[in-house]
């Protein structure tokens, strides 16, 4: 009941934050986020109406998936080793933390591989922070433009992670310099569906600057274990 109880919080305060950008919370993917989470916990998740839930880790997620019910949506938000590439492919509808050229050639090998196309995101590391994986600003078209040739890769959107600060309004910037860069990115190939912004601390001010997809945890489950 305490999950249910966080969800109805949750989506006032997103319904807030929707409505100060003029559209409506429908618009706003809430992507609930499991590390750590008990499957017992994601089934009461899925009870109170939540779809979509993201796994930082295969390894971990792979238990959880296979005994829950099979229309939850699975996003990959962790970072992706290559040599993970193979167990993640078959089992995640979404990989938000595509952070390098690297990784989107093994990604497009493996997708050849199974005949299916992956639908990923482009993590851009907004706060050029050395502690975080992603594209600097610079390279995201360029990469773009590359990752447009890979028939098996189907990029959505962008997805970053913002520096912390104790006051979220202080992220403001950061998000709204990505949603200029999202807004303005016009490449074949690369569609600009989802901008997968904002976590507990900051998610409100994610909202307000052009989020589409948040990830929740703590605000959902309450504070990890580890």
């Amino acid at each position: 009941m305490v999950i249910r109880a966080n969800f109805r919080h949750i989506k006032e305060r997103l319904q807030a934050s929707a409505a100060k950008r003029g559209i409506p919370v429908t618009d706003i993917t809430l992507i609930a986020v499991t590390k750590t989470v008990s499957s017992e916990a994601i089934r009461e998740a899925w009870d109170s109406g939540i779809k979509h839930f993201g796994e930082n880790r295969v390894q971990d997620a792979l238990p959880k998936i296979n005994v829950l019910p099979n229309d939850l949506h699975w996003h990959f938000i962790g970072h992706l080793q290559t040599n993970k590439v193979k167990s993640v492919l078959p089992v995640f509808d979404l990989i938000h933390s595509l952070d390098s050229l690297k990784l989107a050639r093994v990604i497009q090998n493996e997708g050849e591989k199974l005949n299916k196309k992956v639908n990923a995101l482009v993590q851009v590391n907004i706060g050029s922070e050395d502690s975080k994986f992603g594209f600097a600003y610079e390279e995201v078209l360029p990469a773009l433009q590359e990752m447009a040739g890979f028939s098996n890769l189907k990029i959505l959107g962008l997805m970053a992670i913002a520096p912390f600060f104790p006051d979220p309004e202080h992220t403001r910037p950061y998000f709204r310099r990505l949603y200029q860069l999202f807004n303005s990115i016009q490449i074949a190939g690369a569609e600009m569906k989802y901008l997968s912004m904002g976590m507990t601390n900051d998610f409100e001010v994610a909202v307000e600057e052009g989020a589409n997809m948040v990830r929740l945890g703590t605000a959902l489950f309450g504070a990890r274990d580890s």
